[in-house]
């Protein structure tokens, strides 16, 4: 099968270069010499996947990203940024906007080459459109090899609901289950020895947690808490260990989430050190929206109290309510009661800069 590409790069030279390689892997290539003419090229053939460089005329790759980023034909296309920086606010930029890959120029071949392969890999198997649900689960299972006996536990489990404001397990309280979300929100934060909390992570539908502790032997390192009702299967810890100790690919698995999470921590660590509570604030509703924007809404809205966006900002609620309503009146966000709905994506970004 061949998959088209399509390469937005405003450099003659740099173009012809990448479009050259790319067609001898045999990707369909397709170029563009500017942001503008990119969007349109990408609304017309849909490719399988987008390569565009940031410092462009008339339309930077940036907004590039966050047009395509807006229209549903074009926001599921895998997105892999080329620059001749490599600070990491760029990059953390492109994140939040949602890009997938970035390449620092100049690279080598099979750097491209390789990078390009994994983003179009990934992006065939969530093309399998799989469920949030139990369904999804046993549909994801069932792609990856070697998954076997959790496949069959979960199948004999029952989903457990916690309500809103209901705590899945405490922190220091020994822990006895991975949990697998299927529908709501959770919250992981610990608290101070004043009983000030700060939030720790974010978890979403598809999403496991509980696992470190069982694989360090540990109690819990922090508390989670449903935002909303919630809907989670359990595996003991038992039937856990076991699976690891028997198959190679969930521990591999197991090494590629903890290693994506050690990089996530140490980015909210700096974060938290050398940025401003402006910052930090505009950083954490782009967090939400990435975690929690639906695809069929074309706005994004949740409902969270001010405490706990306090706790994942890292400041008091004083100075959160004045983050929010500085940013309510650029008309970044609207703010209804506990609900705060993101009106500007883009604008939000550009304060991280």
């Amino acid at each position: 099968m061949s998959y088209s590409i399509l390469l937005i790069e405003d450099n003659n030279d740099m173009r012809e270069n990448i479009a050259e390689i790319l067609e001898l892997a045999n990707y369909e290539v397709f170029t563009a010499v500017n942001g503008k003419e990119g969007v349109q090229k990408a609304k017309e053939i849909i490719p399988d996947l987008i390569i565009s460089d940031i410092m462009m005329p008339v339309m930077d790759g940036y907004e590039v990203l966050y047009y395509l980023g807006k229209d549903k034909k074009t926001k599921k296309i895998p997105f892999i940024f080329l620059t001749a920086k490599s600070e990491p606010s760029d990059f953390r930029k492109g994140m939040n906007l949602g890009a997938d890959d970035y390449l620092v120029k100049p690279f080598q071949e099979m750097d491209l080459l390789n990078v390009v392969e994994t983003r179009i890999k990934k992006s065939e198997l969530m093309r399998q459109d799989f469920t949030n649900g139990k369904d999804g689960l046993m549909k994801f299972i069932d792609s990856t090899k070697g998954i076997h006996e959790l496949k069959l536990h979960a199948k004999t489990g029952k989903p457990k609901l916690y309500k809103k404001k209901e705590t899945l397990f405490y922190e220091n309280e020994p822990a006895h289950f991975i949990y697998f979300l299927e529908h709501g929100k959770v919250r992981k934060f610990k608290k101070n020895k004043d009983g000030k909390e700060f939030t720790t992570g974010l978890i979403k539908p598809g999403e496991f947690i509980g696992y470190m502790p069982l694989i360090k032997d540990c109690p819990h390192p922090d508390s989670a808490v449903a935002m909303e009702d919630t809907n989670a299967y359990r595996i003991h810890k038992d039937d856990f260990n076991q699976m690891l100790y028997k198959s190679p690919e969930i521990t591999h698995a197991m090494i590629k989430i903890l290693s994506r999470n050690l990089i996530e921590k140490e980015e909210e660590l700096l974060n938290l050190a050398y940025n401003s509570v402006r910052k930090r604030m505009a950083d954490s509703l782009l967090s939400l929206y990435n975690k929690y924007q639906r695809e069929e809404e074309n706005e994004f809205s949740i409902a969270i109290q001010r405490e706990e966006l306090a706790s994942l900002v890292g400041t008091s609620p004083e100075s959160a309510i004045r983050a929010l309503s500085a940013f309510k009146e650029e008309d970044l966000i609207h703010v209804k009661g506990s609900r705060i709905t993101i009106m500007d994506v883009h604008g939000l970004g550009n304060v991280l800069q």
